[in-house]
């Protein structure tokens, strides 16, 4: 994944957010994990699609195919770096509605759900 020299802001979205759009079957959301399959398997959110940041090469052409430009996208990781990464480069992708998880899956284990491990 390559540094782009024109950063944009990226919208954010609560765990609390979070929990409630999951939580609402009407709303249409893309959800990918950006964490690698060790620490998914520690911990994991459900409906999430794992697209470790280490394998950019192997999904990174297929994103278009597997994922709509169009539709609420949002992105977790360890604790919000990674995914704020993996949002930047979607927008440079044509992605219009993508959002970092705020804090990503530790804060969704302290605010949300304690039985997801912290590592």
């Amino acid at each position: 994944m390559s540094n782009q020299s024109t950063y944009q802001p990226i919208a954010e979205v609560s765990v609390e957010e979070l929990a409630k759009l999951m939580s609402d079957s009407s709303q249409t959301l893309q959800l990918i994990d950006v964490r690698e399959a060790g620490e998914v398997a520690i911990a994991s959110v459900e409906g999430f699609t794992n697209l470790p940041l280490s394998e950019y090469e192997a999904w990174s052409n297929e994103i278009k195919v597997n994922f709509k430009p169009e539709v609420e996208t949002l992105v977790i990781c360890h604790h919000g770096m990674r995914s704020a990464q993996m949002c930047q480069w979607l927008v440079t992708q044509g992605f219009t509605k993508v959002k970092n998880i705020a804090g990503g899956i530790d804060a969704y284990s302290v605010v949300i759900d304690s039985s997801i491990p912290r590592y």
